[in-house]
């Protein structure tokens, strides 16, 4: 069995994670974006790989991919040759000998994780391989609202008090200098890993695995936390631990791929980049995941309405991700915990049902505070950062309401709130050309705590007389980093084809692009000049749209369906000419199945 430690104590943290996110393009009719096809790829790269289809080609140099060896490791992952050997990630022999050294002891373990889906995963992955060598660790997630992101003092006393002798970290812990040393002046030794970008100080951990570090010798940084615990467990798994430890009694060869479907879902929640490494795990992953063993991935899977074997990224970015974020946003991740490491049907059943109501109720709720919050920074005129406060904004969801304004006005923006204690907790989110946790280091004498990367931060705000000068110190930073050229927006476009090239066989070329991420979008098409031959409202209230279209005058006509676009876009009728950049899927329904673009933008020219 697994020991669980409640986490009610209290915390100065900022509980706001810092997780990347991949920007959401909405459709709003006022702002005119920009359309940004990419380069065409040289006559001489398509000569070189005549057997490669051209669309698919150019998919691929847009992607930065030159050479035969790029080409072939990124359309055929090689769990073999293209997963990296884990003991490069330093200090990882002497993590493994400790660990392996506390099984044989028999002494009291701790997993410490994160409350996203990622640190979550990360956690359940960690457990999973050491009860597989026969341990029984303890598992420790933070209470968002409470205690906050990662480690801290009142936890440290509590693993203390509780008298564990090994803490592992999961997706947290490489800022925690205070709290380790805390920990390792009481005799509790402490193992991090975790992906974050490491602080100036490293803490004085017994070991510290952080692919970020910078002088470490591990080919791939990006991983993500459930990545590093992974390589972990894999470590442990490896013949030569098996060879140093026989008192063990180590699970059959091949163990750790059936933690990949955890892999899968804690790298996609994370937005990492899916290229490199991260890409063959995932790939891997995404096949573990369709045949999971897992009770409560099957359980969450059927929530969602997915068919099991037809799970990918966007299934898990949009449909399993979500929930399972929502566990930590909306009350304490152990919900999301224990329905991933569920043994009986009938609990996942309902821990699933549980989270699917909680994603219900986080959307409402965001969606409540993000028109609130778009009330405030209305007018947005020419403002380079936008600001917004509200009293009792669960912490939980601050951050996805700056991310929906920076995603809707395309600029900076923070979201502040502060309870009735009058505790001020905020959330950032950025784009390209604006640093927003380096901003936010050039405000220290208006934060007490803050952390972050470029695109996304969490920090605490003195007291609500700091407000209003942090806020017009950022909006000054940003408008000197950033152009009017910079928030207008952009779309980024592959490449220029015509609807007659929309065919199923070109949807089995884009499919070898699969697993989309950060690093490898899913492709967008512009195709110019199409007849408006008739369009339909349809859906909940007519907020999509179904446009049928023809082009250079072919009798042919090519559906066209936009999601959520009715009140976003230039309004369109019949005889319209217009240019429309899109995506490419399929759509089945009863038996049927048919291609399926997908509006991204339009524009008419007529």
């Amino acid at each position: 069995m697994v020991g669980w430690i409640p986490a009610v104590v209290n915390s100065q943290n900022t509980g706001e994670d810092a997780a990347k996110r991949q920007p959401v393009w909405y459709y709003n009719a006022m702002h005119n974006r920009r359309w940004q096809l990419a380069p065409p790829a040289p006559p001489d790269f398509h000569l070189s790989f005549p057997e490669i289809n051209g669309i698919l080609l150019q998919l691929l140099y847009n992607r930065g991919l030159r050479t035969q060896a790029e080409i072939d490791e990124f359309l055929n992952p090689d769990y073999g040759e293209d997963i990296h050997d884990p003991m490069l990630l330093e200090p990882m022999g002497k993590a493994v000998e400790r660990i392996c050294q506390a099984i044989e002891r028999g002494e009291r373990m701790l997993v410490y994780g994160d409350y996203d889906a990622d640190g979550v995963c990360g956690a359940a992955l960690l457990v999973s391989a050491l009860e597989a060598l026969g341990a029984a660790p303890g598992i420790y997630l933070p209470f968002r609202e409470t205690e906050g992101y990662g480690l801290n003092a009142a936890a440290a006393d509590e693993i203390i008090g509780e008298k564990y002798q090994l803490v592992l970290t999961v997706d947290c812990g490489i800022s925690n200098l205070k709290e380790i040393e805390q920990l390792q002046r009481a005799g509790v030794d402490v193992v991090v890993t975790d992906h974050h970008n490491p602080p100036e100080i490293i803490p004085p951990a017994f070991a510290v695995i952080d692919p970020k570090i910078t002088d470490m010798a591990y080919p791939y940084r990006d991983l993500a936390g459930t990545g590093v615990a992974f390589k972990l467990a894999q470590a442990l798994f490896s013949q030569d631990t098996r060879a140093h430890h026989p008192k063990i009694k180590f699970p059959t060869l091949g163990f750790e791929k059936w933690l990949l479907d955890l892999v899968a879902i804690g790298t996609i929640a994370d937005l990492c980049e899916m290229i490199g490494e991260n890409r063959t795990l995932v790939h891997y992953g995404l096949t573990v995941l369709r045949k999971s063993r897992r009770l409560g991935v099957r359980a969450l899977v059927d929530v969602a309405g997915i068919a099991l074997d037809k799970v990918d990224t966007q299934a898990i970015g949009f449909a399993l991700g979500p929930r399972l974020n929502a566990a930590g946003r909306m009350n304490h991740a152990s919900s999301a915990y224990k329905l991933l490491v569920a043994k009986d049907p009938e609990q996942a059943r309902e821990l699933a049902g549980e989270l699917d109501e909680q994603n219900r109720r986080r959307q409402q709720m965001t969606d409540t505070i993000r028109q609130a919050a778009r009330k405030q920074v209305m007018p947005v005129g020419k403002q380079k950062l936008l600001c917004a406060v509200g009293e009792d904004w669960p912490i939980g969801l601050i951050g996805l309401v700056a991310g929906r304004l920076t995603d809707e006005f395309q600029r900076p923006a923070i979201a502040i709130s502060r309870n009735e204690k009058g505790k001020l907790v905020g959330s950032g989110r950025s784009v390209h050309g604006f640093n927003i946790t380096a901003a936010l280091a050039e405000c220290r004498e208006h934060v007490s705590r803050f952390g972050g990367h470029f695109y996304a931060c969490g920090f605490t705000v003195k007291s609500k007389a700091h407000i209003e000068p942090l806020r017009r110190k950022l909006e000054k930073l940003a408008a000197s980093a950033l152009t009017d050229e910079q928030i207008t927006g952009m779309i980024p476009v592959d490449c220029e084809i015509d609807l007659s090239e929309v065919t199923f066989a070109l949807q089995e070329e884009l499919q070898k692009l699969e697993p989309y991420g950060q690093g490898n979008p899913r492709p967008r098409f512009v195709s110019r000049g199409l007849s408006v031959s008739s369009v339909q409202p349809v859906g909940n209230n007519g907020k999509h749209l179904r446009l049928m279209v023809g082009q250079h005058g072919h009798p042919a006509v090519v559906k066209l369906i936009g999601f959520s676009i009715v009140d976003r876009i230039p309004k369109i009728a019949p005889g319209d000419v217009i240019d429309v950049i899109f995506e490419v899927d399929i759509n089945q329904w009863n038996g049927n199945r048919e291609l399926q673009l997908k509006i991204v933008d339009v524009k008419k020219i007529n």
